[in-house]
Parts: structure tokens; sequence; C-alpha cells
């Protein structure tokens, strides 16, 4: 048995509106009662909706109420053969049901079509023919010789059909005969005298495989008389539209006569028209689909009236109705949406989607497309040629706005096949016009970036003080890139090592800790620029570098550090003089480099003795300056000594000299200068003592105690011995020396002028005796009020004989004896 044939059918609701939709469904003659026909899914929420079956053309009990029932939220409606269905394609093929679905407010209105198939495996046989009674025809007897009197409905290919009767005379004419397509024919004799005559044939219909079926036809022959039926019109043509629904009038024929009665002897059976018994109107039984049925497309009826009480009363009229085709339904398309999405880098040329469509009107007839777009307006990167959407312009998403989604409809019209159709007004008169019925695709397009360029940048120089503080900002890092969004870029530093940071997000380079000047002039950093959020794909990146010079500019940070910081000098001046008294030398420890200084006195130059020459401290004794100072004078000398560079700021130190200014008298031998310094700074000294302690054996300190007593007592009667000879020697040699002494420098007194005073040497001042040698306190004295001693500065190399025994000093060093 052959199924239904599923078909997915969706029921559309329309808001405010009624809609009439049509739907076709095959049916096999073969389905027995309960078969479901058409499943229909609804949405209708949040109302509890109804399917009714108006009512059916032709009318008949074979089809049950719809039924409705919820699943899944959504309302699914079927269509099944009722209990008395008893569907036969040669008694009728085609059925129209009339629906209402109604969801609330809204009504919905739709016709079913139900074509009845032949079932090819069916091997019965069909209608009046098979019945106890069989099928009866009636003939005139001025029937014309070997021409078809009836045509016997098959039940399927390839049956043979067989008379089985006897047809021999005086019982018959001549015999009936039937051939393979089912139909009858008149006797070769033909059946002239045979008026009021009936003709019983059996015949034998045989299939394949053994399978057979019998039947029964009898054939009643009609006197001719003189019958008053007639058509009074012509033969004439008749044009009908295509888009006739099954029941539509075609014509109405009238014939003269008493209680006529009318039917269609050819064809038969009749698959697309019908007419009335009564009173003659032809009508449509089937959809004039002439793109499924082109045999459709011209018909030629045999009507035949005759009374009802003589049926051999009879006339018959041939016309012929064409089928003209109408453009009812737009053109079909697949895939109905054209949704897709393409990379930015698509070649020109490139195909995106295909679809293909047709014309159900006129299958074969040539098309035309137009592509329409809606968003952005007015675009020229797609084409549109023979069907094939293609790339006609390079796709960018690299500009604002540029990478969008292409909405387009493609509108495909069918030019009007038919040219021209036959549409009736209002109140009008019937008119010719042109109708173009077009479909629209819809048609999404989503073109997605691609990461195609690097980030690139361009190498910069920035200026840092080193005394800047922590998070200070240097500068930015300006990068770009050509994909969209533009400058999408995450910045890095390369290694890490360096007191630098760059913000990742704008590429400010920040200072993150102390920089110095002297340890490291500049800094060489790569920046690593990686793009982000540039591609469909989130994982795809690209990267580039630069490379940031930063120059460290020097600041002053150290003060100069004087050697030694606190000098005190003893000079003996002439009247009238300048006397270079020192150098202050100074330096700065940390930055060697830095050699420029400038020196200013500050504090203690009274009388304004003392000037700088450069680092030179002069002594300046001039006759225009107070008179001269009769005793020493002290003065403490504040130099303050400041780096005289570029830099800034400009720090500073103060050096402190004290010098002792001792006029000059004739008297004097030479001009000295006598320096004290005082270390910069002293150094805490942190001594760990580890004292060790011993406990030595008992016997060991005995023998130890006993021999320390015995070294002690021979080292006493030693220094006693030896003090004792030393004693009686000083004793006999006093006196000779003495005056040996005294002699000896008093001869020298006036021959010796002076000396010679090594640069920048010490000279003692003389003392008041010699035995107060050891009592030498550190101060300046005079040397006039040592006379004895003034003598003695003013020796060269000093030869002292004690006892006829020298003591020799040597003679590049100037001594000074104390008392």
């Amino acid at each position: 048995m052959v199924l239904l044939r599923p078909l997915a059918l969706l029921l559309a609701l329309v808001v405010s509106e009624l809609y009439c939709l049509s739907w076709f469904i095959d049916v096999s003659e073969s389905q027995g009662p309960g078969a479901t026909l058409q499943s229909f899914s609804f949405n209708c929420s949040p109302y509890i909706p109804t399917l009714e079956l108006l009512h059916v053309q032709p009318p008949t009990t074979f089809f049950n109420p719809p039924s409705l029932t919820r699943w899944q939220g959504t309302y699914v409606g079927k269509m099944t053969l009722s209990s008395s269905a008893r569907l036969d394609a040669l008694t009728v093929n085609h059925y129209e049901l009339q629906l209402r679905f109604t969801c609330g407010n809204q009504v919905t209105e739709g016709r079913l079509s139900v074509n009845v198939q032949r079932d090819p495996n069916r091997d019965q046989c069909a209608g009046r023919f098979a019945s106890p009674a069989g099928e009866i025809i009636q003939v005139r007897e001025t029937v014309t010789p070997r021409t078809p009197l009836y045509t016997l409905l098959l039940p399927g290919q390839g049956a043979q059909m067989n008379i089985t009767s006897a047809q021999d005379p005086p019982y018959f004419p001549g015999p009936f005969s039937i051939d393979g397509q089912g139909q009858l024919w008149a006797p070769s004799q033909g059946l002239k005298g045979q008026a009021q005559k009936v003709f019983q044939l059996q015949i034998l219909v045989t299939f394949g495989q053994g399978r057979s079926c019998r039947g029964m036809l009898t054939v009643k022959v009609l006197p001719v008389s003189s019958s008053q039926v007639s058509f009074p019109q012509q033969a004439q043509n008749i044009t009908i539209p295509e888009n006739l629904v099954p029941g539509s009038k075609v014509a109405q024929v009238h014939a003269r006569g008493f209680d006529v009665r009318y039917e269609i002897v050819s064809p038969v059976p009749c698959r697309l028209f019908s007419i009335a018994r009564v009173d003659g109107v032809v009508r449509t039984t089937a959809p004039l689909e002439l793109a499924q049925a082109p045999d459709a497309a011209v018909t030629r009826l045999r009507v035949k009236a005759f009374e009802r009480l003589r049926p051999w009363d009879s006339a018959e009229l041939d016309f012929q109705v064409d089928v003209q085709s109408v453009n009812r339904w737009p053109p079909r398309c697949l895939p109905a949406l054209l949704a897709t999405q393409i990379p930015e880098t698509t070649p020109v040329g490139t195909f995106v989607n295909t679809f293909t469509c047709t014309d159900p009107d006129s299958p074969g007839s040539t098309l035309d497309y137009q592509l329409l777009f809606h968003s952005p307006a007015s675009a020229s990167s797609l084409c549109l040629r023979d069907g094939v959407l293609e790339v006609n312009d390079t796709l960018d998403c690299d500009a604002p706005g540029a990478c969008l989604q292409h909405t387009a409809s493609i509108l495909v019209l069918d030019s009007g096949q038919p040219p021209m159709t036959r549409q009736g007004r209002a109140n009008q008169a019937s008119s010719l016009t042109f109708k173009w019925l077009p479909a629209e695709v819809p048609v999404l397009v989503m073109v997605t970036p691609v990461n195609e360029f690097s980030p690139t940048c361009v190498s910069r120089t920035f200026r840092v003080r080193e005394d800047a503080r922590p998070h200070t900002l240097l500068g930015s890092v300006m990068g770009t890139d050509l994909d969209y969004p533009h400058d999408s870029i995450e910045y890095s530093i390369s290694g890490g090592s360096a007191p630098f940071a760059v913000d990742s997000l704008n590429g400010e380079v920040h200072l993150l800790g102390p920089l110095d000047y002297e340890m490291q002039k500049s800094y060489r950093l790569t920046v690593l620029l990686t793009d982000h959020s540039q591609d469909q794909d989130p994982t795809c990146h690209r990267s580039g570098s630069c490379t940031i010079t930063i120059e460290v500019e020097d600041v002053n940070d150290h003060a100069p550090e004087c050697e030694p910081p606190f000098q005190e000098l003893t000079v003996y001046a002439h009247l009238g003089r300048s006397l270079e008294v020192t150098t202050v030398s100074c330096r700065v420890a940390q930055e060697p480099q830095r050699l420029a200084f400038s020196y200013r006195i500050v504090g203690g130059n009274s009388q304004s003795r003392f000037s700088l020459q450069g680092a030179v401290l002069v002594h300046n004794d001039l006759m225009l300056g107070p008179p001269w100072p009769e005793q020493s004078h002290t003065y403490e000398l504040l130099i303050r000594v400041a780096d005289a560079g570029p830099s800034t700021p400009h720090l500073s130190t103060t050096a402190t000299v004290i010098v002792h200014i001792v006029p000059w008298r004739a008297s004097t031998g030479a001009t000295s200068i006598h320096r004290t310094t005082v270390p910069s700074r002293m150094t805490p000294l942190l001594v760990t003592d580890t004292e060790v302690f011993w406990q030595p054996e008992p016997w060991f300190v005995v023998v130890l105690t006993v021999t320390s007593a015995l070294l002690l007592l021979g080292l006493g009667w030693f220094l006693s011995w030896l003090l004792r000879g030393l004693t009686q020697v000083l004793q006999t040699s006093s006196k000779p020396t003495q005056a040996l002494l005294l002699n000896s420098i008093q001869g020298t007194k006036g021959s010796i002028e002076g000396f010679v005073e090594a640069p920048r040497m010490e000279t003692p001042q003389a003392p008041s005796s010699v035995m107060s040698l050891h009592h030498f306190d550190g101060r300046a004295q005079d040397s006039r009020e040592f006379p004895f001693f003034q003598t003695i500065l003013h020796l060269g190399p000093l030869s002292l004989q004690t006892s006829s025994q020298y003591l020799c000093l040597p003679p590049d060093i100037h001594y000074l004896l104390f008392p």
C-alpha cells in the first residue's frame, strides 16, 4: 500500500484580516477509515484555538471534523478519514475542504485540496460495472458502426478485457468488441433495427499473475423518434483562466425539450469539468494548473441533452474550453534566505552564495534579478550575476562603520510570464493588464574583520632629571594600527630591568625608581606593541616594537668636599707684599668630572686682608690699608666653595681657614707658615676584645712562680750595676762639655746671616730654654723673646760636640729646639 506522502505545511496567522491559503495533498484511494491526511501546527498564546471544517466540495461524509491537541506549547490539528470513507479515484478524484482556524479575535481560513490518486496495486473492478446489476448504457439505433459506445474504468495498467458472453446471431446483429483501453465498440453492422433490444455483455478483466475480476455491461438500444430536443446555440470556444477554483462556473448550455437533462458524453470520464443534470451549468471539478497538468490547456467537450422520460430523445453539442495561464504565483527560490559571513580579505569575484529560483506558473521561463541594499543604503561591495551573489569590490573593515552587516533583498521578477492576464474590475469593462509578480529573497552578509596590519610606533627620546620622583610621567609612546578599531594596542617593555614602566593602555612611560646620572646616563628601552580585538578569531594578534631612548639629565646632588675642611696656618708676612697663604683643594667624590668651582670669602675677612685668586688664598699687606699691626693677629676665614658647572642647583660647602699673621721684623730670618690641619671627620672605630681564659695545672703554677722569682732577682742586680757606672761617667764630663757648646754657638753668630727655606715647609719657633724641650705646648711664639735660639735658627747643618763626640742632624730639615 502506498502511504500518504508527507508534506510539511505551516498555517500562517494573519493579524486583523482573513487571508485564504490553499494546500494541495495527494492521497491514495487505498487509504482506509481513520487514516491521517494532514497535520497542521499552530501558535496561539494565550488563547484556546478552534479548528473547524466548514464544508466539503463535492459533498461527502468521508472526512472527519478536524482534531486539535496541544503539544509542547503548540497546537497540532489533524484531518482524518471517517469510518464511511471509500475513496475511489474513478468516481471522484478531487475534494475541496474549507477550514477555519480561530485564535482569540484572529480568524484565518484556508482551503485544503485533496487529490485522490489511483492505486496501481488495486486489482478489483470498480464502479457500477462490478455491481450485481452491472453498468447500463443507452445508445440509439442509428449509432454509427464501429464507433466507441462506452469506456470502462480500468483498475490498473496492463489489464486485458474480453467479452465472454455469447454474441452469435440471431440474438446479436453482430459482435461487440472491446479493446485494451476499455473502450466498447459498436458492431460493424450497426444497430439499425435493434431498437428496444437489450444486450448483456459479460466482461472478464484479467491482470497479471492470474488475478481477474468480472462485470456486466448492459446495452439498451433506443429507437429514433421525432424528438424536439435540440440546442439553439452553435458550437463555440470558451476561454477561462487557470486560476479558477474547483466549482467555478465555466459556461451554461440550454436545449429545447421537455424535462431535459444534461450529461457530458466525451471525454468520459471528464476529470476537469462537470455539468449539472438539470440546469446545464458546466463547472470546474479540479484545479486548472497548467504547470502541473499541461494537457488541461485545451479540452473538447461533448454535451448531450435528453428528456428524462425519453432518454433516447436527445441532442449533442460540441464546444472547446481553452485554459489560459495566469501569472498567479511569484517565483520560488531555494534557499529562501541567504545568510552568510565572509572575511574582509575575500578577493573580488568570490562567490558568496548561490540560490535557485523557478516560476511555478511557467517552469523554465527566464527570470529577472535585482539586488536592493537596505544597510548600508548604497553599497557596491556585492553584486548579483546570473543568480549568484559575488564580491564586487574590496571589502574593508578598517574604517569606522565600514565593517557592518550588509542587509539587502534580491527581487526575482518573472517578467510577466504570461505577459498579460485578464482581470475583471468592478463596475468596469474587462481589460488586459500587465502583471509582474516578484519574489523577495532576504540577504544578510556579515563581513568579519581580519587582523591584516601589525602595530607600529616611532622611536622617541625622552629627557628626565636624575632627581625626578617615582611615578613621574616621561612621555607617551604613540602606537598606530591601521586595523579597525584603530590603535587598539597593548604596550609592554621587553626585559624589565630598567626603572621604567609603560602603561599597557595609553603607552605612557613612567619612572619607577631613582636615577643616578653618574651610574648611567641613558637607557634604551624596547617597547612591544600587541594589537587585540581586530580579528574574528580573538586569539589572532600581531605585534611590533620600537626603541625609546631615555636620557638622564645631570643634577647637582652632591656638594663639594674640601680636603682638609679645616686649616690652621701661621704666616710671617712682609709689609707691602702679597703672600699666597694656601690653596683650597675641593672636589666632588661622587662626580670626579666636576672640576669647575667658584670660591668666595664669606666670613672673617676683616680689613680685607685676604683675597682669592681662584682656589688660592692670598694675603695682601699694602700700604694703603690700615696701619701695620705691631702684634700677631689671627683671622678665621670662611670660604664658600660652590660648583660652577651648567647643572643646577649649585651646591656649596664652606671651608674654614684660621690664619695667624705674624708681622715681619728685621731680626726675623724668614717668612714661615705653620699649618695645622684637623681631620675632616672622625670615624668611630668598633673594637672587639676577646678574653682568653687559661687554667693551668697546679704543679705548673708552682714551677712558674719559682722561675719568675729567680729571674727578677737577676734582672735587679744587673740594673743596679749599670746605673752605678753611668753616674760616674756623667759627673766627670759635665763641665767641659757645657763650656765647649757655649763657645761654639757664640763664634758662629755673626758669620751666618740666614738660611734657605724649603717651599711650604714649617719653620718652628725658638723656645725660652733648652731644658724645657719636653714642655712645648704647640703655640707659636715670637723669636725675639728667645735671642739665643734666634741665632740657632740661622744655622745650616748643626753639630753639637759633647766629649769630642758629635750629634749630626740632616741638613735639609729645619729643627726647632724647645726648652
